[in-house]
């Protein structure tokens, strides 16, 4: 299993589509967000540096769903099958996958935020926010392997990337949650983005992180989790 993580690391870290779209656009959405009309708010950049970052993460993480599905119809899956490997390993490989190419996302806009904005924490301060931010993305890169595993490759590109930006939309990762109304405020707090950004949140304000969060982001671990092994079993028994 792990050659397979190798090989599709390399993989996905060789996509330009990927290079520009899960790095390179968080960390100018990031910067276009704090800047904007000389805006000064220190709070604010940590704030949206946090969820720019965790949007970098679950955007990479849902990217890996598309490789599947390139996959699925070149035949790979195929020959997965015929490897001692169970879909369960199927499905912690490319999870795993998703796991590190999500890191250079997070790493660039934490990086824009200290030596552009300048956003100033501990070290251990920044340690902490990105292994959280990419513990938490564990379960966007299940719904995507989901995802890619169900659909087809084109199909598989538009869910993503409805997932990523009403996710991340409605779970406060572009505004600040203070101008939702109420209703959609309640209804945040139970996605899984709101709760990666409030995990890198609270260390930054030099919280623990909550055990409300670490909860929902559990229950959509195994959410997710069990949606992309029974994708990958239905898709092994019609290719």
């Amino acid at each position: 299993m792990l050659d397979y993580l190798r090989l599709e690391v390399r993989r996905t870290l060789r996509d330009a589509g990927f290079v520009i779209g899960g790095i390179a656009m968080p960390v100018m959405m990031y910067l276009l967000f704090t800047n904007l009309g000389g805006a000064s708010d220190g709070g604010w950049k940590t704030g949206s540096m946090i969820g720019m970052a965790a949007y970098g993460a679950v955007g990479s993480a849902l990217n890996t769903g598309g490789g599947v599905a390139e996959d699925k119809g070149i035949g790979w899956l195929r020959q997965l099958r015929v490897t001692p490997m169970t879909p369960r390993e199927v499905v912690l490989g490319r999870t795993l996958t998703g796991s590190v190419t999500v890191l250079p996302a997070i790493a660039a806009v934490l990086a824009a935020g200290g030596l552009v904005n300048g956003v100033r924490l501990e070290v251990w301060q920044w340690a902490a926010v990105a292994v959280l931010l990419w513990l938490g993305s564990i379960p966007f890169t299940l719904l995507g392997l989901g995802n890619g595993y169900r659909l087809t490759a084109q199909t598989t590109g538009v869910a993503n990337m409805v997932c990523n930006l009403g996710l991340s939309v409605v779970g406060g990762l572009w505004f600040p949650l203070a101008l939702f109304p109420g209703w959609l405020r309640s209804l945040s707090g139970f996605t899984p983005t709101n709760r990666i950004a409030q995990l890198g949140a609270s260390v930054a304000g030099g919280d623990a992180p909550a055990l409300g969060a670490v909860a929902v982001l559990t229950a959509w671990l195994l959410a997710f989790g069990s949606y992309a092994v029974v994708s990958y079993r239905r898709a092994a028994r019609t290719i």
